[in-house]
């Protein structure tokens, strides 16, 4: 039985790292293209349109901004806080966007530093309105 061509260039980076000898399947410590992350975003609505979502970028010591993304919801909590506004989006595609932005290659479970600014409950409130609730 043959394997199917691999495309001279894939559509994704992604799909550029998985089309490898094994095709149907991922390959090891890459998630598939349809893998759900977890993002760092701001869903807000949009004027007479659909909603808009801006995604923050974590600051980075060696260049500019990066966009990020974490596995898993705890991840994203234990990283960037409870207060931190997130979204669940689809790994491929999130990426290719990031990419077709012209930003720095999506990091995937990034370490944060501790001492790194995350969001607190009154920044939502100061941010979205409302009021703290206990």
């Amino acid at each position: 039985m043959s394997q199917p061509a691999v495309p001279e260039r894939a559509a994704s980076r992604i799909l550029d790292v998985a089309l490898t000898d094994a095709p149907d399947r991922a390959r090891e410590g890459v998630p598939p293209y349809a893998t759900r992350v977890f993002v760092p975003a701001h869903p807000r609505p949009g004027r007479d349109g659909p909603p808009v979502v801006d995604f923050e970028l974590l600051a980075c010591a060696a260049g500019p901004p990066v966009p990020v993304a974490f596995t898993t919801l705890a991840g994203l909590v234990a990283a960037l806080g409870d207060a931190q506004p997130w979204i669940a989006v689809t790994l491929g595609p999130y990426a290719e966007a990031m990419r077709d932005a012209g930003l720095p290659a999506l990091r995937l479970d990034p370490a944060v530093r501790a001492e790194a600014r995350t969001w607190r409950a009154q920044d939502l409130i100061d941010t979205y309105g409302g009021e703290e609730q206990d």
